[in-house]
């Protein structure tokens, strides 16, 4: 059998190499495999001379391989190809940091979650991770290549803890920092669903009695009153929005679904956009939501990416992309382009005239006494905090209303059908 001289892995993440006898390359590897070595090349003696020689790799932190820039380029992005919820990406995030927390190598790390992985997309991608790390590439270039699972943040801030070799501890922080936007994003919804799921049976229940009982009721009272003329000015309003809900129900449906095109088409505009967002934070009650849970996401993103190492002009256009509203990310450019200058960051968010005066006057102190980032990190608490209580106050403010609403839509439907029956009851007490 042919000998096979080989460069491989072991389970520290440390460079081994030799030589084993095997039938064939793929026995090799497999034999490799078998015994807990991960080989990163395998090549039969005598052709090595004509064999592409490859860049050796060098131990990174806690056992992550480095390559030289570009190694990864080329690489298939067929694990991309999904999307992962950020519920299941953060999960991953707090195991995976756990795990080389402990002293497991990255590699290892990632084998082991690859296996054990419920949700098929991230599984694939796990084990492309695995793959691209055994093979040579840094692990932020290896999250580089499935953009549309990790993004820019979380492959800068492993990018950082890379080049500080403190990949765990950035994992951590990372793994944080998604935890706690989940809670906020979860409260944000929670205060959401609540008046939507209310006007959702409010509307229902509308056009159920509009286009099916009020109808027959119709029929009924102009067979009892011989003439539609004869019925309450509210039962006639009623009867009327019935009739024209049922002859145009076509029309209206048509419309709906033109005027959702339309504002999808507006939205994805840039200028349609900045007008939809800035609606979004003048809006009575839902608006103080929005804008403190924007404040929040943009002081905790930002925060996180300078405590863990990542320049502040790239973690300002980080943040910009990620900040969820185009008013905050027009205000973040005008901060990004001030600190380009050389300026401070207080004067541009002042200007903006988004961020309150207690998140300006935080952010100076943070500057004058250089304790920026724990100082944003400072004010995403304070914020996370103030979402919390305007969710609170926003849903014992709507529980009323809603039911106050829903009470009126059916009684105002009820009311207009038993008029004209106490009408009718009326006039047959008199004729009696």
């Amino acid at each position: 059998m042919p000998n096979f001289s080989y460069v491989a892995l072991d389970h520290k993440g440390e460079e081994q190499v030799g030589v084993l006898q095997a039938g064939s390359e793929s026995d090799a590897i497999g034999e490799l495999r078998r015994m807990q070595l991960y080989p990163t090349q395998v090549i039969e003696e005598g052709k090595a001379k004509g064999a592409k020689s490859k860049a050796k790799p060098t131990k990174g932190p806690k056992g992550a391989a480095r390559s030289k820039p570009g190694s990864s380029k080329g690489k298939s992005t067929l694990f991309a190809s999904g999307k992962v919820k950020s519920k299941t990406l953060m999960i991953f995030t707090r195991q995976l940091a756990t795990l080389i927390d402990s002293g497991l190598p990255l590699l290892r790390g990632l084998t082991v979650l690859g296996k054990q992985e419920p949700n098929p997309v991230l599984k694939r991608t796990i084990n492309g991770l695995a793959d691209s790390v055994q093979t040579g590439s840094t692990f932020s270039e290896s999250l580089a290549q499935h953009p549309k699972i990790f993004n820019k943040l979380y492959v800068n801030m492993v990018k950082a803890g890379e080049l500080g070799g403190v990949l765990e501890l950035v994992l951590i922080r990372l793994a944080e920092y998604q935890e706690k936007a989940q809670k906020l994003k979860n409260k944000i919804v929670a205060a959401m669903v609540y008046p939507v799921i209310v006007m959702v049976i409010a509307c229902g229940i509308m056009v159920f009695l509009l286009t099916y009982i009020v109808p027959k009721f119709k029929k009924i009272f102009e067979d009892m009153l011989g003439s539609a003329d004869k019925l309450p000015g509210l039962t006639k309003f009623v009867m009327n929005l019935s009739s024209n809900l049922n002859q145009y129900k076509w029309f209206l449906i048509g419309g709906g679904i033109i005027l959702f095109v339309g504002y999808k088409m507006f939205v994805a505009t840039k200028s349609g956009r900045r007008v939809v967002d800035s609606i979004k934070l003048s809006i009575p009650l839902f608006g103080d939501v929005q804008r403190k849970s924007a404040i929040s996401r943009f002081a905790r993103t930002l925060g996180t990416l300078v405590t863990s190492g990542v320049p502040i002009l790239q973690a300002l256009n980080i943040t910009k992309e990620t900040a969820g509203n185009v008013v905050i990310s027009e205000a973040i450019n005008q901060v990004h382009e001030s600190v380009k200058e050389g300026e401070s960051i207080v004067t541009p968010l002042e200007a903006s005239k988004v961020f309150p005066p207690m998140v300006i006057s935080m952010v100076d102190v943070g500057e004058e006494t250089g304790q920026l980032p724990e100082m944003l990190l400072k004010i995403a608490d304070v914020y996370d905090d103030e979402v919390d209580n305007a969710v609170s106050a926003l849903t014992s403010m709507l529980e009323p209303l809603m039911i106050v609403v829903l009470a009126l839509v059916v009684g105002v439907i009820v009311m207009a059908l038993f008029l004209p029956l106490i009408k009718i009851i009326s006039g047959m007490s008199q004729q009696n």
